[in-house]
């Protein structure tokens, strides 16, 4: 699984959280982090900075990808929903590719992309602080379909 991402040098407590929770996972279930470079959003205006963070995160996919955007309009689910979805991407066979877009979100054609569009909230977070909450509602999905005591709710 990855997890790609626009931004690049988080604070040091993103990094951590991230790779705490990554590091947690079973070696078949991996984490990774890729950073796409911001766009200036000085030199260029909005749609066109956002296009180049979308034409660099699509060059991260690949044809066997399941692409999952994360999108404040996206489907809301319990964790024990996304425990279950966890086990449907794993049982696909297919690697599995989270997107999180930059300050003015992912490009469209990131969205066209994607296989299903996921909210962790109708609320808005840094960007930062989701992928911190992302690799922690992986992993705790992860323990969910383990029987991990992890997840106790």
């Amino acid at each position: 699984m990855r997890v790609i991402a626009v931004g690049q040098r988080p604070p040091a407590w993103v990094e951590a959280g991230f790779d705490d929770y990554a590091r947690r996972l079973p070696r078949e279930l991996s984490l990774r982090l890729i950073e796409i470079p911001v766009a200036s959003r000085r030199a260029l205006p909005v749609e066109r900075a956002r296009r180049q963070e979308g034409e660099r995160i699509c060059a991260e996919l690949t044809a066997r990808d399941w692409v999952i955007a994360l999108d404040v309009e996206g489907r809301v689910q319990s964790t024990a929903a996304l425990a279950n979805r966890l086990a449907h991407w794993l049982e696909q066979g297919r690697d599995v590719a989270f997107l999180i877009g930059g300050p003015d979100g992912l490009d469209p054609v990131c969205m066209a992309r994607a296989d299903e569009r996921l909210s962790l909230s109708a609320l808005t977070f840094p960007h930062g602080l989701v992928r911190v909450m992302l690799a922690e509602q992986v992993y705790r999905a992860w323990t969910i379909r383990s029987g991990h005591p992890y997840h106790r709710a």
